[in-house]
């Protein structure tokens, strides 16, 4: 069964950019879309069903419903040949968003929705979501660009060998559907205590750093790399992976990071939280495993 892309929406502007970002995704990736409404109202016309009085929130349903189709109609327009699926759940966002995540290519969402404040880097549901999804969660951040503005360029945070290197794979993947360069970024630092503890027995101490730093992005690439039509530029970069890769962001139309993953233990770990409250452009989350 083909796995669809799922998008989450709640009438937001910003959700319906994703809406947008997410029906241009499914036509690259050459799958169907799913549009992802989580509600409670289900829940609250059952409680309320013996009640004399009406506990729902007056038009709780019509709104839901409104929301969805106005989501809809805006894929439609963006892709008339897409595929297209929708669900009302009952349940809060995150919880149905995640149990989406379970069948899916990937998550869609927006920096911030209805409930957002506006002093709020990225909303809660963004960040939950993100923190626990089992697939791929793409926050779409930066300022909307049309074809003539994008950079044509994904770049991606590569890992050690044991998180299995799936947030690669899936910016190579990516790359391959837009046909454009990947950047693949590994940071390295040279620390402090090698300088004061030996500064005669280790001259070159960050030599050493910089060449193994060189040597995992090549040994991740080769263990990757499937498809020679995809052009790969290798960036070893001193300084903090959050550093390299906020900077690699202002040329890219993607970012691409893993998020590693321990059974039972959801988590983004301080780099990825900051990138996704701070990168200039949106932000792909891939929950890698030992």
């Amino acid at each position: 069964m083909e796995l669809p892309l799922v998008v989450g929406v709640d009438g937001s502007q910003l959700s319906l950019r994703a809406v947008d970002w997410a029906a241009d995704e499914a036509v690259r990736q050459q799958v169907p879309l799913r549009l992802v409404h989580g509600a409670r109202w289900e829940h609250y016309e059952s409680a309320a069903a013996g009640a004399k009085e009406q506990a729902v929130p007056a038009g709780e349903r019509e709104t839901a419903e409104r929301i969805i189709a106005t989501a809809v109609e805006r894929a439609e327009l963006r892709a008339p040949d897409l595929k297209v699926s929708f669900d009302v759940l009952p349940e809060d966002p995150v919880t149905a968003l995640v149990h989406a995540g379970r069948n899916a290519f990937a998550l869609v969402l927006g920096s911030r929705g209805r409930g957002g404040l506006a002093g709020m880097l990225l909303g809660s549901v963004s960040l939950s979501v993100a923190a626990r999804a089992d697939c791929p969660v793409i926050v779409i951040r930066g300022p909307a660009q049309g074809p003539d503005q994008q950079h044509r360029r994904i770049a991606v945070g590569v890992d050690d060998a044991d998180t299995g290197y799936a947030a690669l794979r899936f910016a190579l993947r990516e790359a391959a559907a837009r046909d454009c360069p990947l950047a693949a970024v590994r940071a390295w630092r040279c620390p402090v205590t090698e300088y004061l503890d030996h500064p005669r027995l280790h001259p070159d101490a960050s030599d050493v750093h910089e060449e193994r730093a060189r040597t995992l992005l090549d040994a991740a690439l080769r263990a990757t790399t499937t498809d020679p039509q995809v052009e790969v530029d290798r960036l070893w970069v001193e300084g903090t992976a959050r550093r390299a890769l906020l900077h690699a962001a202002t040329t890219a139309d993607l970012l691409v990071v893993g998020a590693r993953r321990r059974p039972g233990h959801a988590g983004l770990g301080r780099t990825n939280h900051a990138l996704l409250h701070h990168a200039p452009c949106p932000v792909a989350v891939v929950p890698q495993r030992p």
